[in-house]
C-alpha cells in the first residue's frame, strides 16, 4: 500500500506553530522539523514592531557665531563677577542675613578697639590715669573708623558690579590693560543682568549706604565728646593756674619757697 502522510500541528504557548510530517513506513514516527510559520492567533504586528517617533530636525540658526557667543572672558563677565563677589571676604557679609551682618561689623569694631586702639591710646600718651574718658573715647573712635573703612570698601565693590550688571555694554580686556574692548549685550543677557542687579545688588547697596550714615553719625558723636572733654580739662587747668599740672602745684608749698610773691595776701588758716 502506498505510504500515508500524516500532518501534525502543535499549538504551544509560543507564537509559532510547528509543521511536522511523519511516514507510516517508519514505526518509530521520527518526526522531522520542516518549517515554522507564525501563528495568526498569537501574532500581532504592533507587538514586536514599534513605530519610530517622528524626528523633526532642528532648523539651523540664522545668527552668526559672533552674535550668539560672548567674547568677554569668563572672569570678566558681570554674572561671574557677581558670583565671585558674593562669596568673597568681606563682601559676602553685606549680602547675608541682616543680624549676622551687624554682629560681624560690631565684632570687628570691638576687637580692633580693645586689642589695638585701647593699648595705643592708653600707653601711647602722657598721663593716661588722669584722662580715662578721653582714652576710652579714642579707642572707640578707632574701632568705628576701621568698620567705616571696611563698609566703604564693600560699598565700592558692590557698586562696581552693580553698574556692570545694569549697563548695556561691557568693557573688558583681552590680554592686558592696553587692548581694552567693548561688547554690547544681547537682549537676553541684558534682561538677565538687569533683573539680577535690580533685585539683588540694589538692596545690598541700600544696606551699605544706611550703615555708612550710621557709622558717620557715631564717629561724629565721638569727636564731639572728645572735644568737650578737652575743653573741660583745659578749663580745669586754667582755674588751677596757667601752665600748672594738676597734682604738682600747691599754694602752701609755693608760699614757703617764694614768700615775697605772696606779700599782702592773707594766709588761709587750715
Amino acid at each position: 500500500m502506498g505510504s500515508a502522510v500524516v500532518l501534525y500541528i502543535t499549538a504551544k504557548s509560543s507564537p509559532l506553530t510547528s509543521l511536522c510530517f511523519a511516514s507510516k513506513s517508519n514505526p518509530n514516527f521520527n518526526y522531522s522539523y520542516l518549517a515554522s510559520i507564525p501563528n495568526p492567533k498569537f501574532h500581532h504586528p504592533h507587538r514586536y514592531h514599534r513605530r519610530r517617533p517622528n524626528v523633526i530636525p532642528l532648523k539651523s540658526s540664522s545668527r552668526s557665531p559672533s552674535d550668539t557667543e560672548c567674547p568677554v572672558p569668563v572672569e570678566q563677565q558681570p554674572i561671574n563677577e557677581y558670583q565671585n563677589l558674593s562669596t568673597s571676604f568681606p563682601f559676602s557679609w553685606a549680602s547675608g542675613d541682616f543680624v549676622e551682618y551687624c554682629s560681624r561689623l560690631l565684632a570687628t569694631g570691638v576687637c580692633f578697639a580693645l586689642f589695638i586702639g585701647l593699648p595705643v591710646a592708653w600707653f601711647g600718651a602722657v598721663g593716661p590715669d588722669s584722662e580715662p574718658v578721653k582714652r576710652s573715647l579714642s579707642a572707640v573712635s578707632s574701632g568705628i573708623l576701621v568698620v567705616t573703612i571696611a563698609v566703604l570698601r564693600m560699598s565700592l565693590g558692590w557698586a562696581y558690579v552693580g553698574n556692570r550688571l545694569l549697563s548695556a555694554t561691557v568693557e573688558y580686556e583681552e590680554t592686558g590693560w592696553y587692548d581694552g574692548q567693548m561688547w554690547v549685550k544681547t537682549a537676553e543677557i541684558l534682561a538677565r543682568d538687569r533683573l539680577l542687579g535690580s533685585f539683588t545688588v540694589k538692596p545690598v547697596l541700600s544696606r551699605l549706604k544706611y550703615t555708612l550714615v550710621s557709622l558717620a553719625v557715631s564717629l561724629l558723636v565721638c569727636i564731639v565728646l572728645l572735644v568737650n572733654v578737652d575743653e573741660t580739662q583745659t578749663r580745669s587747668y586754667g582755674e588751677a593756674g596757667v601752665g600748672v599740672i594738676p597734682g604738682a602745684y600747691n599754694d602752701d608749698s609755693a608760699r614757703s619757697f617764694e614768700p615775697d610773691a605772696f606779700c599782702g595776701e592773707p594766709v588761709i588758716p587750715l
